[in-house]
């Protein structure tokens, strides 16, 4: 996208998140769910269609693009994001990257638009972190598959047109050679949801079970048409969701650095702003230099992606940095705030609780760890550095 076109969405989506987004907050908050008004601007703002190559109908973002957006839509409640997440991450770039041409056709317009939004569901009762250990199965019958077993935490699947499901449909391959990405309307005969969740923040974020029984998929359903590569494909999408996830850690520290430096130039003690005492400036200025570190990271990996380069070690160096810092700037938040941080009428404690789930979900702070090490090896085999 050319600067000033850009420059203008950017301005717009800033608009929208000041003058609608934050306001809404407590309403959210208090219902659990996100009002249908806002989530039909955010579709005619274009916000479901960030990722999604302009020939589809989408804004056709770059990796860099998508994420400076993401972080200005997420200085407001990070559960407004989640509106959009999946579409625009893990439950589309399946397609967009390894789909056939036909499930491009048929689903990209839609998801471009808000029309339909995907959800991704990959972890199970007894699969998270190992992914290639997954047990929903998918039984060859014919020219169809019959999907059985149970995905867990699944988020947006209370809203969801349609999934993109993780199951083993090659019986004699083990790990993860035998497991196929399917994409499986909602409305799909055999597929029941379970309650939702009750999480310890994010409401408004909806996630529950997904429930597999006997839901029968045509073949055509597999992303790109061949069976077992699933896994590659999702390893493919959650690359791309970590710099992504970033761009989220970034938008909740420049929202929590503006509480916290306000509250601190307000607050008097002692007669004087508790912003003029040295280990307040200390807690400032240490979540100052989280976020400055995590920007300068965050943006040479986009750009690395955007290069077309590798960038697994980078992308798992970026999502583990970034969500253990907005946890920091989190916790310093509230420290500055005093008692007023533990009070839900002050907007930290609801970020405090919100970000904890930074560090867990699309690969935790310790799988990004064995991800940097293995690759940090593979490249020194290669003679790379």
């Amino acid at each position: 996208m050319d600067t000033e076109t850009f420059d203008l969405l950017r301005d717009t989506v800033r608009r929208f998140v000041a003058e609608r987004l934050i306001p809404a907050e407590d309403e959210v908050e208090a219902a659990d769910a996100v009002p249908a008004a806002i989530v039909q601007e955010m579709r005619d703002l274009g916000l479901f269609g960030l990722s999604i190559p302009e020939s589809y109908g989408g804004l056709g973002l770059s990796m860099l693009e998508e994420a400076r957006i993401i972080r200005e839509l997420t200085r407001a409640s990070v559960v407004f994001r989640s509106v959009i997440g999946t579409t625009v991450g893990i439950g589309s770039q399946g397609i967009v990257i390894d789909g056939t041409e036909e499930q491009k056709a048929t689903w990209l317009p839609r998801l471009a638009t808000g029309e339909a939004i995907s959800s991704f569901a990959l972890t199970e009762p007894g699969a998270g972190s190992d992914a290639a250990s997954i047990a929903t199965v998918a039984v060859r019958d014919g020219d169809n598959y019959r999907l059985r077993g149970t995905k867990r935490y699944i988020t947006n699947a209370p809203r969801a047109t349609v999934f993109t499901v993780m199951a083993r449909s090659e019986p004699d391959v083990s790990g993860s050679g035998g497991i196929s990405s399917f994409i499986v309307p909602a409305d799909t005969p055999g597929i029941s949801l379970g309650r939702p969740d009750k999480k310890m923040g994010q409401r408004g974020a909806l996630t529950c079970d997904v429930i597999f029984d006997d839901a029968i998929v045509p073949a055509s359903a597999i992303i790109g048409g061949v069976p077992g590569r699933g896994f590659k494909t999702a390893m493919k999408v959650l690359d791309r969701g970590r710099v992504h996830i970033a761009g989220v850690a970034l938008g909740m520290c420049d929202r929590l650095i503006d509480e916290s430096l306000r509250y601190a130039r307000e607050r008097k003690q002692f007669g004087q702003p508790i912003a003029s005492f040295q280990l307040i400036q200390a807690l400032l200025a240490d979540s100052k230099t989280d976020e400055l570190a995590t920007t300068a990271l965050m943006e040479a990996t986009a750009r690395r992606f955007d290069e077309g380069k590798n960038v697994s070690l980078e992308a798992a160096a970026l999502k583990y940095f970034s969500s253990e810092a907005v946890g920091r700037v989190a916790d310093r938040a509230v420290q500055i705030l005093g008692g007023a941080g533990y009070m839900a009428e002050y907007k930290v404690e609801r970020f405090y609780r919100d970000v904890r789930l930074l560090r867990i979900y699309e690969g935790t702070s310790q799988i990004q760890q064995v991800i940097i090490a293995r690759e940090m090896m593979r490249r020194a085999d290669r003679g790379e550095q």
